[in-house]
């Protein structure tokens, strides 16, 4: 199959993603207020059927794909996530492919509620209904200090992820110096880790993702399962017999990371330092100040000296299942105008925003069936029985639900236009808040139900559109690998915490759990670690 620039077309009951989140070294938010009305408005109670909405309190957590997602420094509560991008200006007629404009909403009745206390963060999804209805298009000041829109119903967000008239490129941003660097990932500037997926425009867009969408054509990602399933039951086979585990911790952040080491072609005995540095910049809240930056400059020192080492000892002719890296090092070596920077650029954001989506999405799914037993036990049965198809509309409708991207990577105006009635100017920053349009009544019916046999499901978990998640088709593997052999292996898993005691990690795009205790019955490890199997599988 010849790779094209244009995204992978979502599989049924999918939808299409960003390029990937995008971290900020937003300061720290402010503090929970009082009754935490962050979560709820004042006047409106939680949605019924929305997962459960611990109060504050827990402990820590980590995991980033589409083109990519973003982390912040902050140690305290996620602001909004995401990026978005859509509208239609007042002067200018919108896309002839985009859906006509929602209409203007309701003049608002009360103050919108608070969006970055730790209660918004453990349940926004009754925030995100207030504002759909009264603020769908909303400007906020973010704890960085940036002001930004955010989109929160369906039709808007999937028109704005697809309007070419914002860019994701951050030279389009109208910063005023107190938000100057504050809209990408902490250290990348510095790092010359600027040219990703993420940060840039056709034409260059799509001359680097028609060389990066080699690796995760429908054939390359087949020929990954083996591989997935390995890692998926080699630790497990390390929690087994313990009776207990933190799945974040010891399942869900591990398994991507080296996977997607796998694919770019990082040795064995390096994979536990990318792990480390993977660690770091999902631990908002537990690392020191500047962490997420510290790890950036040294993943970039890393990546420099492993594109050098491969270069020098490339064949005349690449290999079958050739890594990523090598990909990328033989495509600028051979007319593909590929810098340097480019090349490690590529690699740093796969990595980055390669694992932590998956991580989320294991941690938020796994969470969400142990959470509705009901639904859990139905795909259990359906496992036992050798079908699969409960299994695929189960992850979709995971994606969905609580998905892994809490808002898209940012996108700029270039021009002044109109997003669901309201004006935005040339230079504004827009982020689509994919769980809220993700929980929208008039696209979903019962939106705040979940539905493992859901089969009308376009949803925006992986984005729309130019920037639909790169990496898709492999996280949906390794999320329905890695749930698929925990309900099996481990059949009476149950959670080992309060749901109330859970706390949720910190950042603007993401949205997972910082740790998942869970329990079981103790098993006997089945045979899949070999003697020569290094510390990082």
């Amino acid at each position: 199959m010849t790779p094209t620039s244009t995204p992978d077309a979502p599989p049924p009951g999918s939808a299409p993603s960003h390029d990937g989140p995008a971290l900020t070294d937003a300061p720290n938010p402010p503090p929970p207020r009082g009754a935490g009305n962050c979560a709820t408005s004042h006047n409106a109670p939680a949605h019924s059927n929305a997962p459960a909405a611990p109060p504050p309190g827990g402990a820590g957590n980590g995991a980033n794909g589409h083109d990519g997602p973003a982390l912040t420094d902050a140690p305290n509560p996620p602001p909004p996530r995401g990026a978005g991008n859509c509208a239609t200006s007042h002067n200018a007629p919108a896309p002839t492919n985009a859906p006509a404009p929602t209409n203007a909403p309701a003049p608002t009745p009360t103050p919108a509620p608070d969006l970055f206390t730790w209660e918004f963060a453990t349940n926004p999804y009754p925030t995100y209904a207030w504002l759909r209805t009264h603020a769908p298009v909303h400007r906020t000041k973010l704890p960085s200090g940036v002001e930004a829109w955010l989109v929160t119903r369906y039709a808007d967000a999937k028109q704005t992820l697809a309007d070419n008239r914002l860019s994701k490129n951050p030279a389009h941003h109208d910063e005023p110096a107190h938000a100057k660097g504050k809209t990408g990932i902490p250290g990348e500037r510095k790092a010359e880790l600027m040219t990703h997926l993420l940060n840039i425009d056709p034409p260059d867009h799509t001359r680097l993702r028609r060389l990066v969408s080699k690796a995760f054509t429908p054939r390359r990602v087949a020929e990954f399962a083996p591989r997935v399933q390995e890692l998926t039951d080699r630790l497990i086979d390390r929690f087994a017999a313990e009776g207990s585990a933190d799945l974040i911790h010891d399942f869900a952040f591990p398994l991507p990371i080296y996977a997607i080491c796998d694919l770019l072609g990082v040795p064995p005995e390096d994979q536990d330092d990318f792990r480390d540095w993977a660690g770091m910049m999902i631990r908002h809240g537990g690392g020191p100040r500047g962490g997420v930056a510290r790890s950036v400059k040294k993943m970039r020192g890393y990546l420099a000296e492993l594109i050098h080492r491969k270069r020098e000892a490339l064949p005349a002719e690449p290999a079958e299942g050739e890594d990523l890296i090598s990909g990328l090092i033989r495509a600028s070596d051979h007319g593909e105008h590929l810098t340097e920077n480019e090349a490690a650029a590529m690699a740093f954001i796969l990595l980055f925003a390669g694992f932590e989506t998956t991580v989320n999405l294991i941690g938020n799914g796994t969470y969400a069936l142990l959470t509705h037993p009901e639904q859990r036990r139905s795909l259990q049965d359906a496992l036992a029985r050798g079908e699969r198809d409960l299994l695929e509309t189960g992850v979709e409708e995971l994606l969905r639900y609580d998905g892994p991207v809490e808002l898209a990577t940012w996108r700029f105006a270039t021009q002044p236009l109109t997003i669901g009635g309201q004006r935005i100017a040339a230079g504004d920053p827009v982020l689509v808040v994919l769980a809220a349009a993700d929980r929208d009544p008039e696209r979903f019916t019962d939106p705040d139900t979940l539905d493992l046999t859901r089969r009308d499901n376009q949803h925006l978990g992986y984005g729309h559109g130019l920037h639909y998640c790169v990496g898709a088709p492999l996280a949906r593997l390794e999320g329905q690998t890695a749930l698929a052999t925990l309900l099996t292996r481990l059949p009476d898993l149950e959670l080992a915490a309060d749901p109330a005691d859970l706390r949720w990690r910190g950042g603007l795009i993401m949205r997972g759990l910082r740790t998942l205790p869970v329990q079981f019955s103790p098993v006997t490890k089945e045979p899949h670690l070999k003697p020569d199997t290094p510390s990082s599988l």
